[in-house]
């Protein structure tokens, strides 16, 4: 039997990390973990490569956790080599309605016009929204930059 073909989506920048499997654009399956992305990743991939044909790979390149970034990156760079898919990429903020996303200490990450700023956040008056899944993969949103985005925030 011929496996599906679809398109996978990895956001890893805090915990827990997701991967949403998509065909057509639409999202038919997913993982979700709050393991280490060092230890997940390659269990999820094992499982999702031995029911799936990957078309393309997107992910999340940051800001966020440091470690996971450069995991992911590393991981889902290789497998776009080896598997001769694309790899692309789009910042966090499109995964969590361009709430705030942790940095260090009180620091958060923030986007206003398009740059990415640390600044401190008062929880009390600003929300902030875990990351998630979107339902429909909009693929306009990504580009071939797939470089992580290391922003680090002076301490």
């Amino acid at each position: 039997m011929q496996k599906p073909s679809v398109d996978l989506l990895v956001i890893s920048l805090t915990s827990p990390l997701h991967i949403g499997i998509y065909h057509n654009s639409s999202l038919i399956d997913s993982y979700e973990s709050s393991e280490k992305t060092s230890d997940i990743l390659p269990l999820f991939m094992k499982e999702i490569l031995s029911r799936y044909t990957v078309e393309a790979l997107y992910f999340a390149r940051g800001p966020g956790s440091f470690m996971a970034i450069k995991i992911t990156y590393l991981f889902l760079k290789t497998l776009s080599i080896t598997l001769g898919v694309p790899l692309l990429a789009t910042d966090g903020f499109a995964f969590n309605r361009n709430s705030p996303i942790k940095a260090v200490g009180s620091l958060y990450f923030c986007k206003e016009n398009g740059m990415i700023t640390t600044q401190k956040v008062d929880l009390t008056k600003e929300k902030i929204i875990p990351f998630a899944l979107p339902a429909h993969l909009d693929k306009r949103l990504f580009s071939d930059q797939n470089e992580p985005l290391y922003i680090l925030p002076a301490v």
